[in-house]
């Protein structure tokens, strides 16, 4: 058995059952073991796609997401992902093949420096120098991503320690380095609390019945983060919705009046927190986010292990605020935000993925989510072209109906990925809202730069015709009435849904 052959063996001890990649010469050794192997293989037309995939797969499942490339021009592939991955903190395994050893730094054929390039964009970035470091490599990267969720780890494999067949394994087990030692301080803040308050984010997903049950008994108002959404159902009373640049009236006025705000889970960006309070409790696995004056380094759970809560009462006051976000054209033929009002309102129970651009802001301000991970969309980077492959990695990841709402220049970003949809014969309805520009970039050079539209427009190909030639069924409508009627069926996928749309601006923040 060689190194290759026992990373296999791990991965399948440690439960993954899926993988996106492509192989190439120096990751060879790996794709060889993984074809005697009961893990399956997702072949993506793109690494991009393929780490895209692997970041969609945790997002709408919870499970390690896992991507394989071979050296420098698959390996650099993978970046762009990988670093929205880390903007998000989504645990992603990393496995990319290289050259021999004995070509480290140098300019050999396909040889580039790819750890020093990653550690800007993983959380760890490995380079193990023989079998038996490969094996403590893995072994802490699988620890980490499973119980300190904070972004992708990457493991670099030389083609030669892949061959490797004299090396030792071990089990691993050591302790998260937590600090709590703000906890006492925390205690005496929500003591003297009148008006406390929760901002959940995605690190808090896992805790959500426990939070459902806290929130409930004792009346604590609750605001999420994007990534958040669903932790307590949008249409629960308690949930006054997002917190930070697309604020609801009632989350931002009980973010400015409370008096202990206590935060779960959350990266805490500006888009959260455009100004940090002094009353903030900050609860954070990553200890390279923590902010304010009680940051606790630890998990969402060993917090609420610790914390008493007391009955609140400030919760009447803050439902007698009108909460409705006023969103002009919902009934326009055929505005964005009308197209996907409808689709929202026809799939409302479905995992909704989106992407980057206007669409994803309408999506935003009209979806409800009843659950978390019910809606997936890259935060912090926001790349173009995320929302096909992301789609296909929660297809394959939760076996359900996914609906993936795109616009005509993101889908092209990553179009090819139509052939990995076809490919699975995955249950995912794609709408591609064609307006024929680059839309939030137009509305910028409008308003912001006093300038005529430069460079945005774009000319479409027929996307019905590009998606058969992919051997996808294709649809295209150009008014409500038309939309309408293909929602009233019952459609399954691989489908792709093209709906022609007027140009638009995006309500900005206010």
């Amino acid at each position: 058995m060689n190194v290759a052959d026992k990373f296999v063996k791990i991965l399948e001890e440690e439960g993954i059952e899926n993988v996106f990649g492509i192989p190439g010469e120096q990751i060879m050794p790996l794709y060889k073991a993984l074809s005697a192997s009961g893990i399956n293989h997702i072949l993506t037309r793109h690494e991009q796609a393929a780490a895209h995939a692997a970041d969609g797969y945790f997002r709408s499942s919870g499970k390690i997401g896992v991507c394989i490339a071979t050296a420098s021009p698959g390996a650099l592939n993978f970046t762009m992902a990988l670093a929205t991955a880390f903007k998000d903190n989504i645990p992603i395994l990393v496995l990319t093949g290289d050259n021999e050893l004995k070509y480290r730094n140098t300019d050999h054929f396909q040889t580039t420096p790819q750890v020093d390039i990653f550690k800007h964009i993983t959380r760890a970035s490995y380079n193990p120098l023989n079998g038996t470091e490969a094996m403590y490599m893995l072994r802490a990267a699988i620890y980490e991503l499973k119980t300190i969720p904070k972004g992708p780890i990457h493991i670099n494999l030389s083609k030669d320690v892949l061959l490797e067949e004299e090396f030792e394994d071990f089990k691993l087990c050591y302790l998260c380095e937590d600090d709590m030692s703000n906890i006492t301080k925390a205690q005496e803040l929500i003591d003297r609390s009148e008006r406390p308050l929760f901002i959940l984010g995605a690190g808090a997903i896992t805790q959500k019945e426990r939070i459902e049950e806290i929130a409930g008994r004792f009346n604590i108002p609750v605001t999420t983060t994007f990534h958040a959404k669903g932790i307590i159902s949008e249409y629960d009373k308690l949930n006054l919705g997002l917190v930070g640049i697309r604020s609801t009236p009632r989350a931002k006025y009980a973010f400015e009046n409370a008096d202990c705000i206590i935060a779960l889970g959350i990266k805490a960006s500006e888009r959260t927190l455009p100004e940090i309070p002094d009353n903030l409790i900050h609860v954070n696995i990553n200890k390279d986010v923590l902010i304010g004056d009680y940051p606790i380094h630890g998990k969402v759970e060993d917090f609420l292990d610790e914390i008493r809560f007391k009955e609140t009462s400030w919760l009447d006051d803050i439902l007698e605020i009108d909460n409705e976000i006023e969103i002009e054209g919902l009934d326009s033929d055929l505005k964005p935000q009308a197209a996907i009002k409808r689709i929202l309102s026809r799939y409302c129970d479905n995992i909704i993925v989106s992407d980057a651009g206007s669409h994803t802001t309408w999506t935003t301000l009209l979806k409800k989510s009843v659950k978390p991970r019910q809606f997936l969309f890259p935060g912090a980077m926001a790349p173009m072209g995320y929302g096909l492959p992301a789609a296909i990695g929660a297809g394959i990841a939760t076996s359900e109906k996914i609906i993936l709402i795109n616009g005509d220049g993101d889908i092209q970003m990553n179009i090819q990925e139509l052939a990995t949809l076809k490919e699975n014969d995955l249950d995912v309805v794609v709408f591609i809202l064609n307006n024929s520009e680059f839309g939030i970039i137009r509305q910028w050079e409008e308003d912001f730069y006093d300038m005529e539209a430069y460079q945005v427009k774009l000319k479409n190909p027929d996307f019905t015709k590009l998606a058969s030639s992919y051997g996808i069924d294709a649809v295209r409508v150009d008014n409500l009435e038309d939309l309408e009627m293909i929602l009233q069926k019952d459609l399954a996928g691989p489908l792709v849904v093209e709906v022609v749309v007027e140009s638009e601006n995006i309500p900005l923040p206010k």
